[in-house]
């Protein structure tokens, strides 16, 4: 009997979820087709090659910044946009941050911020010879721009630079304030001073208040596999995970290595890291991993919905199986990576002071403060010393609905009827984050197309972009700022 019973619920749930896999697919996309933007896509092209060209490198150590090819690039920028530095006001921010004005009809309304970075990383020591282009010659072979910054971010920087052009060239007046706020040490993570938080100190002493800010991050990605997903995803960028640096240091006696302890310092600060390793942060899924599983589980083939259709059900295999692959495993915890470790200086001495450094990606809602309760607390050593070295709170989440987020999305839809727009957290850092005292609504979102393997390729060799991404970048943002900065 009770089996019986059992089979009866087995087969019921069945039941239901055929029918629930059935009626799970992606919503229609509905958005009227925009009118084709006025874009001068190889005036674009041209002027990216020549930013490229300008070594705007930040480093760490400030003493090592050229600010000779800053104070070039403003030049460059200068000529590049003429309407523009007649139309806006320009400032140049502490070393060489820039914050443009475009003063609109009231400028009571909260205005418009639309972020880039002017500086690049530098070329990894010994990786010269394997770029198919010199990383600062900007070279156009029809196809790909090659770079370093192609991808991050100066392509971002110059299609807001052309956007604004024409819209002036065009005689569109702003209602609402916009202001381009470009810094100058982005990719320096923990900057004392970094660039983006003097120009936000700078709105926020004069009042101002942004409705919203847009910036790098998110990216449109083509997601093509045969017979299980067709969609070309576009991934908005609503928080940011934070970053910790903390050493974590035994001190112990030290001595002659020929009469050494059961555990050298270095030994214990070993089973720190051991420890740290097994006791990973609790992996939790927020609303927007729930989001992309939605969407994705809805664009897939009814054999797979049938599974896809109970992702609330099948949570706690979820969680388990993305516990297991890096990339997703960060999506749901905060990460803990022992990076770094330093012991004798000798090897016939033993450590008076072992250390390692770790880095930490908070998740929203887990501060630095609690990253270094956790490494106290679950160190057998006990009488560690844990010092931070430099950190970024997470930022806080943006809403994923109103006017900021669904124009984003409605610009995205009309140019791609197969668009799958997703809100995201962005693993890495940008100047987002420091804009939190005078905006809400921060997104980060670069309206580029490009496989995969491009975006991999930011930061690293043979970075380079899509010729063709250009173009239609440059007549988002046309129409983002007349949207975004209406009353």
């Amino acid at each position: 009997m009770v089996g019986w019973i059992i089979l009866g619920i087995v087969g019921l749930f069945l039941a239901i979820t055929a029918v629930r896999a059935a009626f799970f697919t992606a919503k229609e996309i509905k958005a009227e087709p925009l009118p084709p933007e006025d874009v001068d896509a190889a005036r674009a092209a041209k002027r990216l090659s020549e930013a490229i060209r300008i070594q705007t490198i930040s480093y760490p150590d400030v003493e090592k910044v050229d600010w000779e090819e800053f104070r070039r690039f403003h030049a460059f920028l200068e000529q590049s946009y003429p309407l523009i530095h007649k139309t806006l006001t320009r400032e140049i921010i502490g070393e060489a941050n820039l914050l443009y004005r475009w003063k609109g009809k009231d400028s009571d309304l909260p205005g418009v911020g639309l972020l880039s970075h002017q500086d690049v990383v530098p070329i990894s020591e010994g990786t010269l010879q394997d770029w198919e282009h010199p990383p600062f010659e900007g070279h156009n072979d029809g196809e790909f721009i090659w770079g370093r910054g192609a991808m991050d971010m100066k392509n971002h920087l110059i299609c807001v630079m052309e956007a604004v052009e024409d819209l002036i060239a065009e005689g569109y007046e702003p209602a609402r304030d916009v202001y381009l706020l470009f810094g100058q040490d982005e990719e320096v993570v923990g900057a004392a001073n970094a660039g983006a938080k003097q120009l936000c100190k700078t709105l926020k002493e004069r009042g101002v208040r942004l409705d919203s800010t847009i910036d790098e991050g998110g990216a449109m990605l083509p997601l093509h596999f045969k017979k299980i997903i067709n969609a070309t995803v576009a991934g908005i960028g609503i928080s940011e995970k934070g970053y910790a640096d903390f050493e974590i240091i035994v001190n112990r006696k030290g001595g002659h290595s020929s009469q050494p302890p059961n555990h050298s310092g270095l030994g214990e600060i070993a089973e720190v890291i051991r420890a740290l390793e097994r006791n990973q942060f609790k992996a939790k899924m927020m609303p927007f991993l729930r989001d992309i599983l939605d969407n994705a589980g809805r664009r897939v083939p009814y054999y797979l919905r049938l599974v896809t259709c109970n992702l609330g059900l099948l949570r706690p295999v979820i969680l388990a199986a993305m516990k297991r692959i890096p990339p997703a495993a960060s999506l749901i915890r905060t990460t803990t990576a022992v990076t770094q470790a330093q012991g004798s200086p000798a090897a016939n001495v033993l450590p008076q002071k072992a250390s390692i450094v770790a880095n930490f990606r908070m998740m929203p809602g887990t501060k630095m403060e609690d990253v270094k309760r956790h490494i106290k607390k679950v160190s057998p050593v006990k009488d560690i010393e844990v010092e931070v070295l430099k950190y970024n709170e997470a930022s806080v989440l943006s809403p994923t609905e109103g006017r900021s987020f669904d124009c984003i999305r409605h610009l995205v839809e009309a140019e791609h009827t197969d668009a799958m727009v997703v809100p995201f957290l962005v693993m890495g850092g940008t100047d987002s984050h420091f804009y939190g005292p005078v905006c809400d609504n921060m997104y980060r979102f670069s309206p580029f197309l490009a496989p995969v393997n491009l975006l991999l390729c930011t930061h690293a060799t043979n970075e380079r972009i899509p010729v063709a991404s250009l173009g239609e970048a440059v007549g988002f943002f046309k129409r983002y700022v007349r949207t975004q900065a209406a009353d």
